[in-house]
């Protein structure tokens, strides 16, 4: 069995995560489930001795079923939170490696993803509009239409 890099103690929780951004005719791919009220990107979890890279791929095709390449690291996210729902009561930190995938020039997924028992559903949202969605992280409304050449450092507290 693999575990992810996370904890959970007293009331804090920490996970540190690899998520896509992957961008198709102006749209940026987002996950949904029916437990919660968000859009979140795909990825998840790095296993313990898992590479970033590795867990970012892994994750992309568990998720969408079609096997997307790394362009390069994008951002890194350091995002201190409250947690609610499923973390309802814990302070929440979370580290998260967004890597830019590869277009593939077209919006067609293979998804048959479940995500805590709910299924995922994948939704193509234009990145100039993301302000009209509830989608985490919020920095994506600004720093997608613009993705700089070099590697973003930002720091969220939402606490």
């Amino acid at each position: 069995m693999k575990y992810d890099c996370g904890f959970t103690k007293d009331n804090g929780w920490f996970r540190y995560k690899a998520a896509a951004i992957i961008i198709e005719n102006g749209s940026v791919l987002f996950a949904k489930n029916d437990r919660d009220d968000y859009y979140y990107p795909v990825g998840g979890g790095v296993h313990i001795g898992e590479m970033a890279e590795e867990a970012v791929v892994r994750e992309v095709y568990e998720e969408t079923g079609i096997h997307y390449e790394i362009d390069r690291l994008a951002f890194i996210h350091e995002k201190f939170f409250t947690g609610s729902g499923s973390l309802e009561g814990y302070n929440c930190h979370e580290i998260a490696f967004y890597f830019l995938m590869k277009p593939r020039g077209t919006q067609k997924l293979n998804c048959n993803s479940y995500s805590g028992g709910f299924k995922e559903y994948m939704h193509w949202l234009p990145i100039n509009n993301l302000s009209n969605y509830k989608a985490f992280p919020t920095f994506f409304i600004d720093k997608l239409s613009n993705i700089q050449r070099y590697v973003e450092h930002i720091v969220t507290d939402e606490r």
